[in-house]
């Protein structure tokens, strides 16, 4: 339940960036379904292996290299998704990664933690 939640959140928050940058574009919301899984996919087995390989980096930035390594993983979602979803350019890439996460956070934080915490 936690991993679905995950995607509709990350899915929303696609489409909430797609509406305010003309530079990053998503077809609709079965391609930013489509997206939040191949990102889910993508940060189970690809990040791990970058954070790792890049692991002195992050350190010397403290923690701020992970925005790179997210707009990495956002790419890699961008190339296997053909036309359905464009970043152009990284620098988009790591602006919308930084946005994402912050997204993330507060939704979860604000939305998701409250309800799943009532019993």
């Amino acid at each position: 339940m936690k991993w679905i939640s995950s995607i509709l959140v990350n899915s929303l928050v696609l489409i909430v960036v797609a509406g305010y940058f003309e530079s990053f574009h998503i077809e609709g919301v079965g391609a930013a379904i489509l997206a939040s899984i191949i990102l889910s996919v993508l940060n189970v087995l690809v990040k791990p292996i970058l954070v790792l390989l890049t692991l002195p980096v992050t350190v010397l930035t403290l923690g701020l290299f992970l925005f790179v390594i997210n707009a990495i993983t956002l790419w890699l979602t961008q190339a296997i998704m053909g036309d359905s979803f464009v970043i152009d350019g990284f620098g988009m890439a790591i602006l919308t990664s930084i946005i994402i996460s912050i997204l993330n956070v507060l939704i979860h934080k604000f939305v998701i933690e409250p309800f799943s915490n009532k019993k």
